[in-house]
């Protein structure tokens, strides 16, 4: 995806910034503080969407904390065993497809466990809600929704696949290191193929808030809970069917991508990776579960 991890791209998609923040961050001190404080992010992302009242506040944090507790204790451990076998997997010769492949699908892993634990926590949000306060959720939707199509959809096709590539590359060094001409050509030729997937993006991220705008209706109904398991759970079934096969292509796209840069890379590039997994694996290592 380009757009899509540039901002979040649903309601409830902010609890993923617990293993998000986690993978992103570099340096042992920056993990362990992105790690124990990500809750507090959570909070205040939600509220640039619903302004929450003491109690629904407090009920939120009692119930991120212990989200992040199980997942301390019960999910880290699975990154640290991922993380041994894609550093040994990079530790010789550049990894084949199929090993780059396996490795996407053991991130991708990761998050349905995830999301079933957090769907407790947005019952008990979601349901809480007045209808002053779905109101004004549905108000911020449709404007962030205007401003997400303002920026994304103004420029060039041209522009928008530079954007892209730019984009690409940044993250991209934050696991091989500093791209070469080679590999910069490659980001280049990958981005402009992504043809028109920022529009189906946004057109998918405008289903799913549609669908959850819905399902606030009948927040007190006894299936709510139900319904909104299922649009936490199967997202890309709700976005629609052109994102549902958008996102097949793209994932298919990002691993091809990866193969690519690093048998157009050196020594240096499966050095860096090597480290950049070792490194982050001694963060997880030394994180303690205990309270924030």
């Amino acid at each position: 995806m380009d757009t899509a991890q540039k901002r979040t791209p649903s309601f409830f998609k902010p609890l993923v910034l617990i293993l998000v923040l986690a993978f992103g961050m570099v340096g042992c001190s920056s993990t362990k503080l992105a790690y124990r404080y990500a809750d507090w992010g959570i909070v205040w992302w939600v509220e640039d969407y619903v302004s929450l009242t003491t109690d629904q506040k407090q009920q939120l944090n009692r119930d991120i904390e212990q989200l992040r507790q199980w997942h301390c204790s019960a999910e880290l451990p699975r990154y640290q065993a991922w993380l041994d076998e894609l550093e040994s997997d990079v530790s010789s010769n550049p990894p084949d497809q199929a090993t780059i492949d396996y490795h996407q699908q053991q991130l991708f892993s990761f998050f349905p466990s995830l999301l079933e634990r957090a769907t407790p926590v947005a019952v008990n949000l979601l349901s809480s809600l007045s209808d002053k306060q779905v109101q004004e959720l549905a108000d911020n939707m449709v404007q962030s929704q205007q401003e997400m199509e303002d920026e994304f959809l103004a420029d060039s096709p041209e522009a928008t696949a530079e954007d892209r590539a730019e984009r690409t590359a940044e993250r991209v060094e934050r696991w091989l290191g500093e791209l070469n001409s080679e590999q910069r050509d490659i980001v280049q030729q990958w981005s402009a193929n992504r043809g028109a997937q920022t529009e189906i993006w946004l057109q998918g991220r405008r289903n799913w808030q549609l669908a959850l705008l819905e399902l606030l209706e009948n927040r007190n109904a006894p299936t709510f809970e139900a319904e909104l398991e299922y649009l936490i759970l199967n997202s890309d079934e709700v976005r629609g069917e052109a994102y549902k096969v958008m996102m097949a292509e793209s994932r298919a796209a990002m691993s091809s991508l990866m193969h690519d840069l690093i048998v157009a890379g050196d020594r240096e590039t499966l050095a860096q990776l090597q480290d950049r997994a070792v490194e982050l694996n001694n963060d997880f290592e030394t994180l303690t579960c205990s309270p924030a």
